[in-house]
This record gives structure tokens, C-alpha cells and sequence, in this order.
């Protein structure tokens, strides 16, 4: 039976409140973080960025990934930027890299320097790093790329946390739930169709109840290991959230707790612009 428990407001900001609890784990700098579909290994392979030599190869790049990397550079792409660009490709297999030294396509991205492009589809996000910095290598577009990305599902800690509170996307969905369980993968399956639904509305974070350090992460929502697996709301700028606890996950149960919250917050705002009104009549 799924029950559900309308938390409110509370007088701290959910997501700074998470960013300090998940960040008391590790640093950003000693953490690899990432998806829960993807192992983000830095062990360097023989991938090699895939050359874009024009727009539509460009746009089409983008579009097929959630998460695409472009390095867009002026000059030889034989040169040391691109050189430590092409290590950073072999460290993140999961993400596709593409190169362009193309004018029009520098054009058409607004380029007029060297830089490192990152695209994500989950909130229509773009984030650029200037590659003319010699202190720029190869560990350090790791970490540019391991801080920014976000996907359809996210799994929290500190290395995405940054990103996740930067978005524009202002409604967030949480998963709590236990990543070793036998019902994990069916349970990721539906959460991400789901996801698929909402994108641009909300972003969906995965937080992995197994962890001991997310313990801490349970108590702020008052929930035991027990009540899970649980899905947990939240809308940052008014912090407004409520939880669901659940027998199982299903795609129309997410469904059914995202519109539910996202129709409540349309009329709390309908009030608050009604309300100047009523004040001057």
C-alpha cells in the first residue's frame, strides 16, 4: 500500500540541506560519481573524439546523446589542446566526444575561441570551458565533464551536486531506494520511462539506500529503510516537498505523484499573483 506524507515547508533549503549532508562524504575532487547505467571509470582507452566537419553532423551529435562533449578548436586538431581533449575522450567512454575546427560550425555555436562544449538534453543545458588556459589538461576536463553532466536519472552526490542545483529545472524527483536489491534494475527500468516524460520539467535523482552515508539523507525525509522504496518531490525555489511511499514502482504510480505536485504548485502561484490583485480592489 502506498502512503503518502505531504512534508511541507521547511525553514532550510532541501537542496543546500542535501548538497552539505551528501558533500560531508567526499569531495568533489575525490569522488567519480555518475549515472546509474554507467561506470565512470578514468582508466584511458583508445577512444578517440569524432570529427565534425559540419553543422548537421554537429546538431545530429547532439541530439543523439544525453549527455555530448564537442571540443571546438581554431586551430590544427593535432594541436596540445586537442591532444588533452583526446585523452579526456579515452577516460570517459561513456560520453560521446565530437571535434570540429570547422568556421561554420564555431559559427554557428557562437566559438570564437577555444573551448571545451558540454550538451545535456535533461534541462536543454549547455556548458562551455575555455581550452586557451595552458593549465587546462586532461584531469581537469575529467572533472569538467564528471561535475556537469547530468542524464535522464541522476544519481546524486557530490561530484553532480553542482550541477543539479545550477540547473534551470526547478522541480526534482528523488528514488530512494536500495541499488543491491534484486528488484533494482526493473525498478530503474520504469523510473527511467518516467523520467522520459518530464524532461525539462523535473530532474530525476537516484539516491542509493545501501550506502551507509546516506543514512542521513533518510532522517531529513523522516523515512526508515523499511518504507522504502520511497519517491521524494521537491520544487527549490519555495521549498516545497512532499514524500510517497511505495510497495513498488511503476511508471503511472511517478506519474500520477509528479502531476499531483506539479498541479499543487500551479495553484499556490495562481493564489499569489491573485492575491496583489484582491489587495488593490
Amino acid at each position: 500500500m502506498a502512503r503518502t506524507r505531504q512534508a511541507g515547508t521547511m525553514g532550510t533549503s532541501i537542496f543546500p540541506c542535501l548538497f552539505v549532508i551528501l558533500l560531508t562524504r567526499c569531495s568533489p575532487a575525490g569522488c567519480t560519481g555518475g549515472s546509474d547505467s554507467a561506470s565512470h571509470s578514468t582508466t584511458s582507452t583508445t577512444e578517440k573524439p569524432i570529427l565534425l566537419n559540419n553543422i548537421a553532423d554537429a546538431e545530429a551529435f547532439v541530439s543523439r546523446a544525453e549527455v555530448a562533449v564537442i571540443g571546438f578548436f581554431q586551430v590544427d586538431p593535432q594541436s596540445p589542446e586537442a591532444e588533452q581533449f583526446g585523452l579526456t575522450a579515452g577516460q570517459v567512454p561513456e560520453v560521446p566526444f565530437g571535434l570540429s575546427s570547422s568556421a561554420a560550425v564555431l559559427s554557428h555555436y557562437g566559438v570564437s575561441a577555444n573551448t571545451v562544449a558540454l550538451f545535456r538534453t535533461v534541462d536543454n543545458d549547455r556548458r562551455d570551458l575555455d581550452m586557451n588556459n595552458r593549465e587546462v589538461d586532461a584531469k581537469k576536463l575529467v572533472r569538467f565533464v564528471r561535475i556537469n553532466e547530468l542524464r535522464l536519472v541522476t544519481e546524486y552526490d557530490p561530484v553532480v551536486s553542482n550541477s543539479v542545483m545550477q540547473s534551470s529545472v526547478e522541480f526534482n524527483l528523488l528514488l530512494l531506494t536500495d541499488k543491491m536489491s534484486p528488484k533494482h534494475p526493473e525498478r530503474m527500468r520504469k523510473f527511467r520511462a518516467a523520467a522520459e516524460l518530464y524532461k525539462g520539467k523535473i530532474l530525476f535523482i537516484l539516491l542509493d539506500s545501501n550506502l551507509k552515508s546516506n543514512e542521513r539523507v533518510l532522517s531529513y525525509f523522516q523515512l526508515k529503510k523499511s518504507q522504502l522504496p520511497a519517491l521524494a518531490v521537491f520544487h527549490t525555489p519555495d521549498d516545497e516537498h512532499d514524500v510517497l511511499t511505495v510497495d513498488e514502482i511503476s511508471i503511472e504510480r511517478v506519474q500520477d505523484f509528479c502531476n499531483r505536485f506539479l498541479q499543487k504548485m500551479q495553484k499556490k502561484e495562481d493564489k499569489s499573483e491573485e492575491k496583489p490583485l484582491n489587495e488593490e480592489l
